[in-house]
């Protein structure tokens, strides 16, 4: 085609959002070429996510952006994470939990970064520019998808950009471009589940001193309780900027600015600068890929913002399959590891869905009860009551660390579970490090105190698997491994100063994956050689 300009990378990101952005690092920290393409500017004010999870702050780390993102949050780390239940913002408390997502910035021995609120805009800033920044990664905006084809060779794609046509030629594809995926509806590929669930509408707006006119103290999310405009309110950035958000209802609504004034209580200007209307979905993808063709993110499984793990479950995805891609490239990964993408993620979307579905159901006006806003002893009552049901209903949505570094993979190509697959039930907010094969291996800091510092996770490889030997004993049982392997998959042996990583652990030899996850414990270096050339993907799980 005459004007068309001919590209040719190792992988095409469609979406250049926190997934597209993501996926496009863990391939280019590989050492691989990457182009992302962006039918939309991304830099805006709506917010979308705000919550940066414990997982995900742990995988920024590993790309060296975690650092950067703490010091995007507009409030600053140490603001407290309260999440305040009351009738109005101007109204009587009725129920908080505090430190929720496990944003404090103090040290906990079970991950190396706390999580964080942060809108998503700002993830996305510092995501691209590292993005950006890389030798191998290319991130075009104003860019459109128009057709693509595939062989067994690769993907031939062409593109409409603000130059005129392009065309490109790669060895993958990777769809992350939301709920409305093009590339999704190009491969025919069907969204299961229930929907719509519900209807609502975000407002952002400006209200100079909101923060101050209300008794509730620092938070970042009010939940409002009342019988005619129950809604979430949030501070969203700098410069007095907020969120209102809510579930809309069937028939005639009032004016907006009328509902925003009745929900906090306060007769003030509203300045709205957007509005959003979004649906609640229980939906997840019939198929993850096509030949060479992935979905990542939203374009795979849509479901309810409630406990802020959509962007953080893409950013996930985006991990898992970037390092898999990597290595089918680099040679050293087999057919079965990129098979193991859709297996092991779909285990994890299913579960996270469920939640969020669960978490949609307890929502700000399912809370309200008669009373709740009444003087003396009855007004009284009513209130501790709520206080509990709260309290009850509510604590899995903000104390989810059990689903947030819990989700492992039971059923997978290229895990060797063998006899002590299992263990124990799914728990919401309980979290057990457990170095079981599927499992996020166990954290642990380097020396003892109350500072952050050295984490065992900074030991891990980022390109190939890591072979632990967790006492001093085991050290040479680990380099006989890696003699045995052979060189054909980058296996790196650490064995760092740790006390009591054996009990952690539970084994001599531990392998670990490049996204943090046991592929294989145990004591035999022979059984560890037969483990790695599972986790590459070139030899058949165990029976």
């Amino acid at each position: 085609m005459a004007g068309e300009t001919l590209l040719e990378t190792d992988v095409l990101v469609i979406g250049a959002g926190p997934v597209g952005l993501a996926l496009a690092i863990e391939l280019g920290m590989q050492g691989r070429r990457c182009l992302v393409v962006e039918q939309h500017d991304r830099v805006g004010l709506a917010p979308r996510a705000k919550t940066t999870n414990v997982r995900s702050r742990e995988l920024m780390r590993r790309w060296g952006v975690a650092g950067k993102l703490a010091q995007a949050a507009p409030f600053g780390v140490d603001y407290p994470s309260n999440v305040v239940f009351a009738t109005r913002l101007a109204g009587r408390e009725l129920a908080r939990f505090t430190n929720a997502f496990y944003c404090s910035p103090r040290r906990d021995e079970r991950f190396p970064e706390h999580a964080q609120w942060v809108p998503q805009y700002k993830v996305e800033e510092v995501l691209r520019d590292h993005a950006q920044s890389l030798p191998g990664v290319q991130v075009r905006f104003s860019t459109r998808l128009e057709d693509f084809s595939q062989s067994g060779q690769g993907v031939e794609a062409v593109l409409a950009g603000p130059d005129g046509p392009l065309r490109v030629r790669a060895a993958y594809m990777a769809g992350a471009d939301g709920a409305r995926s093009t590339v999704r509806a190009r491969l025919d590929i069907r969204m299961e589940g229930v929907s719509p669930l519900s209807h609502h509408r975000n407002i952002i707006f400006h209200a100079p001193g909101l923060a101050g006119m209300h008794g509730l103290g620092p938070a970042v999310m009010y939940w409002l309780v009342n019988p005619e405009a129950p809604a979430v309110v949030a501070p969203l950035d700098a410069n007095d900027m907020w969120t209102f958000g809510y579930a809309r209802r069937d028939g005639e609504e009032p004016a907006i600015e009328g509902l925003m004034r009745a929900a906090l209580g306060l007769d003030i200007p509203i300045d709205i600068r957007h509005r959003d209307e979004w649906t609640a979905h229980r939906l997840i993808a019939t198929r993850y890929r096509d030949g060479r063709v992935f979905l990542a993110g939203d374009a795979c499984h849509l479901h309810p913002p409630f406990g802020g793990h959509g962007m953080n479950m893409g950013i996930g995805d985006a991990v898992d399959l970037g390092w898999k891609l990597a290595a089918a490239l680099d040679g050293w990964g087999g057919p079965a590891l990129l098979d193991s993408y859709e297996v092991e993620r779909r285990q994890v979307h299913r579960r996270v869905v469920d939640e969020a579905v669960h978490n949609l159901s307890h929502s700000s006006g399912s809370l309200w009860r008669d009373g709740l806003e009444d003087d003396g002893p009855a007004g009284d009552a009513a209130r501790r009551e709520a206080e509990r049901a709260i309290l009850a209903s509510k604590r899995q949505e903000f104390d989810s660390l059990g689903v947030v570094l819990g989700s492992r993979y039971e059923q997978s190509p290229v895990l060797a579970h063998g006899p002590e697959a299992g263990g124990e039930a799914w728990d919401s907010t309980r979290y057990v490090q457990s170095a079981r094969p599927g499992c996020r291996a166990p954290h642990a800091w380097l020396a003892p105190g109350r500072e952050r510092g050295a984490s065992l996770f900074d030991h891990f490889a980022f390109r190939g698997m890591t072979l632990l030997a967790t006492r001093p004993a085991a050290r040479d049982a680990a380099q006989a491994l890696a003699a045995q392997a052979g060189t054909d998959v980058p296996l790196t042996v650490v064995a760092p100063p740790i006390d009591g990583l054996r009990e952690l652990y539970g084994a001599d030899l531990v392998l670990i994956r490049p996204d943090q996850y046991v592929a294989w414990r145990g004591h035999d270096p022979q059984e560890g050689a037969m483990a790695l050339e599972l986790a590459a993907g070139r030899a058949a799980v165990h029976a």
